[in-house]
């Protein structure tokens, strides 16, 4: 199926790894100029000659208003003006909710609902006068299934929820589509992150947990970040210009909520 994403420009955030990278391959395979952040010039390095030569890379914290600035500006420089946006970060720390310091609750909310709020704002209005868009939330299915484990995340990411219904009735009358994309488990570095806290509470080892998270899971398995990616693909298509203010589930039917 063609997309029709071809020339867009994308920008993906926290994108040298994981489904960040996923989905900036997946555009990129769509003939889309990619932009991608993260906080590693090495890691954005190895990223890009993962994506392909018409990927530009921003050494951003995405939790700095500034960094997000800069980088809205440069891809625009670089560029062109931005098409496609693809909001991603790494998750807040996990713990008791008890334990969770006022510290890492502002950090959470700078890293992970700010910079959303923020990137957003700073493309809407380019879009708005070109009557075209696709924004693309990811977050998590903690959003609908709140974890004890990740009292933060599950907080922001169901506030994500509500601000992804507002911004896509904002945007609709431009032709703006606004989405979010809630995976489960997928095996990445935070997914590995979380076996080892798991592990360390039951006294087995980080392939045992792995393992075992598989085993639990109705499929059997875990997603790949590239599963992930080509979910997001299809939202930011020509096809899928119906379908806006929806939070997806990518989650192989992980979680029991309607």
């Amino acid at each position: 199926m063609d997309l029709g994403l071809q020339r867009k420009v994308a920008m993906v955030a926290a994108a040298s790894k994981g489904i960040g990278l996923a989905c900036a391959q997946a555009l990129a395979a769509e003939g889309c100029g990619i932009s991608i952040c993260a906080r590693h010039e090495e890691t954005l390095e190895e990223a890009a000659a993962l994506i392909g030569e018409e990927t530009r890379t921003y050494v951003v914290d995405v939790s700095d208003k500034d960094d997000l600035a800069w980088w809205v500006e440069s891809t625009r420089n670089d560029l062109g003006e931005v098409d496609i946006l693809v909001t991603n970060t790494g998750g807040p720390p996990a713990g008791s909710v008890w334990d969770m310091t006022d510290e890492q609750w502002q950090n959470g909310v700078d890293s992970t609902l700010m910079n959303v709020v923020r990137l957003v704002k700073s493309v809407q209005e380019s879009m708005r006068q070109r009557e075209w868009g696709r924004i693309v939330h990811i977050t998590s299915y903690v959003a609908k299934e709140p974890s004890l484990l990740l009292p933060i995340s599950s907080t922001l990411r169901a506030g994500i929820m509500a601000l992804t219904k507002v911004q896509a009735r904002e945007l609709a009358p431009y032709g703006i589509t606004v989405n979010g994309i809630l995976p489960g488990n997928t095996m990445t570095d935070r997914q590995t992150h979380l076996a080892e806290i798991k592990a360390g509470k039951e006294g087995t080892s980080l392939d045992e947990a792995l393992k075992a998270i598989a085993a639990n899971h109705p499929m059997k398995r875990m997603a790949t970040p590239q599963e992930i990616g080509a979910v997001v693909a299809f939202l930011c298509s020509q096809q899928a210009a119906f379908l806006s203010g929806q939070s997806i589930c990518v989650d192989g039917s992980a979680s029991g909520g309607l």
